[in-house]
């Protein structure tokens, strides 16, 4: 079997599904128009959050029988269509929950404590002491959007620091001693902090509009490891010129790479280039991950 590796994953699951007789090549780099004029010599494909596999690739794959998705959601594939034509989708949803869980953490703390627009005051070789005044999260309210792995975790996470959790899913989710699961309106109204963990779908996409910011407590803080589009950016963008939103820290972008910089001409917005899986030990385990399937899926084995 042919695979294409279109995203970085780690050398260690190259080599394993070499030495299980897959012919397998490293294109780590390729362009959405190389990838349209070589993805039809191949019968799988590995992919990350870079590389889009739509219509126009699920055509030109004329051989392809699996793409395997290196991480949680699935929204950079037609996934009906590539299953219409036969093809199996298939990710990896729990190598990246820790990594995830930690930076979102990590931006929970980043937007208590201004560290990173104080840093950038002092690198200018300013001492701007009274400006960076921020406030604790222990005793303040959470909100978790979004109750799968990664946010069960974030959950679990926060509850030992001391925060209030609350817990908001479309589906049934089990019982959990560190929080309560509450309707949306009301995790909404009461948070202090709000982290998004759904995928982007019809559904959830400007989930976060003015509307819903409207309904938020006045300076409340935002944080999104999840899926660029479920907030709408310039709704954001415009509560917090208006002071409704004290922060927001975002990894995920409606369009990436990101092109239209506005939000971040804002000093309250904190960013990263979505880089919630990309820790030594997530990219370790989403190769493992990725060669277990793909080993699996190849039927023949060596010949």
């Amino acid at each position: 079997m042919k695979v294409l590796v279109c995203d970085s994953i780690s050398p260690r699951a190259v080599e394993r599904m070499r030495k299980a007789c897959l012919e397998v090549d490293v294109q780590d780099k390729i362009t959405p128009e190389e990838l349209l004029q070589v993805i039809g010599n191949y019968d799988a494909m590995v992919v990350r959050s870079r590389t889009k596999v739509r219509k126009p690739v699920i055509d030109a794959a004329k051989k392809l029988k699996v793409v395997v998705r290196g991480g949680v959601g699935v929204d950079n594939i037609d996934v009906d269509y590539a299953q219409a034509k036969g093809v199996k989708i298939m990710n990896t949803p729990g190598a990246s929950t820790h990594s995830v869980a930690e930076l979102t953490i990590a931006y929970l703390f980043a937007l208590a404590r201004p560290i990173v627009q104080a840093t950038a005051s002092m690198r200018e070789g300013q001492w701007e002491k009274a400006k960076f005044e921020g406030i604790e999260i222990q005793g303040k309210v959470l909100g978790i959007i979004g109750m799968g792995r990664i946010g069960l975790a974030v959950a679990n996470r926060a509850a030992a620091l001391g925060m209030i959790v609350l817990g908001y899913d479309s589906r049934t989710v089990g019982p959990a001693p560190f929080m309560q699961m509450v309707e949306l309106d009301e995790l909404i109204a009461k948070a202090d902090f709000i982290s998004l963990h759904i995928p982007l779908t019809e559904s959830s996409h400007h989930l976060i509009n003015a509307e819903m910011i409207g309904k938020m407590k006045d300076k409340v803080r935002i944080v999104d490891c999840a899926r660029g589009g479920v907030i709408d950016e310039e709704a954001l963008y415009e509560a917090i010129r208006a002071g409704k939103v004290a922060g927001a820290a975002l990894d995920v972008f409606e369009n990436e790479p990101l092109s239209d910089r506005k939000l971040f001409e804002l000093p309250q917005v904190i960013g990263s280039p979505h880089i919630g899986a990309s820790t030594h030990e997530a990219t370790s385990r989403i190769g493992d991950e990725v060669a277990d399937i793909l080993i699996a899926v190849n039927q023949e084995g060596c010949s």
